[in-house]
């Protein structure tokens, strides 16, 4: 059983300032993986001193200090790669096999393109007598989520890392083993002290503090619209600066034409993917209502196709992420059932065999309306409701008409077209025929999905200052 009962702070490993503990369960069989310590005010308080300490000097460094910074986490990460691996598939329930190929990978991914994207970043620019120049907005305030853990992790600190800010981070309670490898890691790479920080614990505990503290010059969250909205609440009298990432509940838009049945099978199977706990999953697919049995019929068989089980076995699906999680989605799709929806697979109780573990029947219901709460409220589950339109402009309209905005999706033949409906998405990122992968694109959305983005050189911005210098070159230079 794992033990992490210290937090990381100013280079060292040191134990709370109170004593408290929390038991970690693992999703797939019920019980005690491990224990961690649960921190306090206390403890955010002496993580952000540390912090602002080191950023008087990490924020003068140069664009190579920092680079070979970023080199040296990624070199220490590839070495704990089966580490992580393990500690995702024990901590969340991700398959052994897409902890191997996304889970971890994607953490790599970022550290990478930080490097890449730092390489050239311009942080000044010349405007005549006036210079432009970004700088590092200061102490960073983390707050990470339990279903991609390591993607959200990475690609908030790698960016921070490269502008030259420092930071506190806390990872999610119900899934905090990477958090603390990563942390390993970092001290591992020689991160200067005071840099990086790791306080565990719960929202109350740590995120609070952490949001509201007056030394934080930026609150970073990864999570559901309702905490993000508390979030802001707590950063709003520091008057931070707050950039989230938040729910989605996202259409899928599959056209009238020879692509049909190879989009609605694709759509299954994205939804699946991480046991349907990704906020960008596209849990609302549109099909013309011509073809609704088709799509019946194609949704029943790939879900069908989708193999649940142990986390370490050849399963694709794991169990979803604790008690809680699969209480609440067996509450909705039970909804979907009672309000008239079309159950085309799946349905409510645990897969057949599998008695403990919080394993979900991958589900599907067709014929849903948007007045459904199926069709309003992000399940995080492997459930995914099928809707008709008569135009593709009511496609647009029923896909838009939602309080999020994260993500979109449109499957057809014609490329033209497809390009033709994600213009008209209300959506921070559209995805056409399984476009995907791009670790440079924006990620982040639109309306009650966040503000702000992350990945790549947006990434950047988040974490930068803007400051204009009247007078940097003389009159007559700049003639």
């Amino acid at each position: 059983m794992r033990e992490y009962l210290q937090f990381y702070i100013d280079g060292q490993w040191v134990d709370p300032v109170e004593p408290k503990t929390l038991d970690v369960i693992n999703p797939a069989t019920e019980k005690v993986a491990g224990k961690i310590s649960l921190g306090s005010a206390a403890d955010v308080d002496k993580a952000v001193k540390a912090a602002r300490k080191a950023f008087a000097t990490w924020s003068q460094t140069t664009r190579e200090e920092r680079m070979d910074v970023l080199n040296r986490i990624l070199a220490e990460y590839q070495k704990r790669f089966g580490d992580l691996a393990t500690a995702v598939t024990e901590e969340m329930g991700a398959p052994a096999s897409l902890a191997q190929r996304a889970q971890v990978p994607i953490g790599m991914g970022h550290l990478g393109t930080a490097v890449a994207v730092l390489k050239d970043y311009k942080f000044t620019e010349d405007r005549g007598p006036t210079m432009i120049v970004k700088e590092p907005i200061g102490v960073c305030g983390f707050i990470t989520p339990w279903n991609w853990p390591l993607n959200q992790i990475v690609c908030k600190v790698a960016p921070a890392i490269a502008t030259g800010c420092t930071m506190v981070l806390k990872p999610s309670e119900v899934a905090p083993f990477t958090g603390h490898i990563f942390a390993e890691i970092m001290h591992a790479a020689g991160v200067p002290a005071g840099v990086f920080n790791l306080v565990q614990g719960d929202g109350v505990g740590v995120g609070v503090p952490l949001s509201s503290h007056p030394d934080v010059d930026l609150i970073s969250f990864t999570g559901s619209t309702r905490a993000g909205i508390e979030v802001a609440k707590n950063a709003a009298p520091t008057v931070k600066r707050v950039a989230q990432e938040l729910g989605g509940k996202s259409p899928n838009i599959v056209l009238d034409d020879e692509a049909f049945a190879k989009g609605v099978g694709r759509g299954v199977a994205t939804v699946m993917t991480n046991s349907g706990q990704s906020c960008n999953a596209p849990t609302r697919m549109l099909v013309p209502q011509k073809r609704m049995d088709e799509a019946i019929a194609v949704a029943k068989e790939a879900a069908a196709q989708v193999t649940v089980g142990d986390p370490n076995g050849n399963s694709q699906l794991g169990p979803v992420v604790s008690e809680v999680q699969f209480n609440k989605i067996q509450k909705l799709i039970q909804s979907g059932i009672d309000e008239g929806a079309t159950l085309v697979a799946g349905g409510v109780g645990r897969p057949e065999g599998l008695d403990v573990g919080y394993y979900v029947k991958p589900t599907v219901f067709a014929n849903v309306t948007p007045n459904m709460t199926i069709a309003k409220e992000e399940i995080f589950g492997p459930v995914l409701s099928i809707l008709g339109y008569e135009t593709l402009d009511q496609a647009v309209e029923i896909g838009n008409d939602t309080e999020y905005g994260l993500a979109a999706y449109v499957q057809a033949a014609d490329l033209a077209k497809a390009r033709e409906v994600a213009s008209k998405l209300r959506a921070g990122q559209v995805s056409i025929n399984g476009g995907g992968g791009d670790l440079m694109a924006p990620f982040g959305g639109y309306k009650m999905s966040g503000n702000g983005r992350e990945w790549g050189d947006f990434a950047f911005n988040e974490f930068l200052e803007v400051k204009a210098v009247l007078g940097y070159a003389p009159k007559e230079a700049a003639e």
